[in-house]
């Protein structure tokens, strides 16, 4: 998509702090952190939300839930717990239509919703 940020991340046309890369997936610092670790993994296919991951995107989905687990692991919050958070639709209060997993820890993180 011509206008999807995370998009342009991709193709590198705007630059981020990328923490994982490969043929299918991107990780990258938020600019805006709600947390001392708030990552994003995202797949690099424009999947603007969970509901129109199909059949073919299962893989990369399931992949992309490695990629979280190895990101903890490696930024030391595997061992204190952590959220992964996937916002879908405009009440959910997603902002980029571009699906992403929110990795957050580093700090106690309350119950709220």
């Amino acid at each position: 998509m011509d206008n999807c940020i995370f998009c342009k991340i991709v193709k590198k046309e705007i630059p981020s702090d990328i923490l994982y890369e490969d043929d299918e997936i991107m990780a990258f610092k938020d600019v805006n952190p709600m947390t001392p670790v708030h990552v994003l993994v995202i797949p690099k296919k424009h999947i603007p939300n969970l509901l129109e991951v199909t059949k073919e995107d299962e893989r990369v989905i399931g992949k992309i839930h490695s990629v979280i687990n190895k990101l903890a692991i490696e930024s030391g919050i595997d061992k204190t717990g952590f959220r992964v958070v996937t916002n879908c639709g405009e009440d959910s209060g997603q902002e980029v239509k571009h699906l992403h997993f929110h990795i957050l820890g580093g700090r106690k993180l309350g119950s709220k919703v």
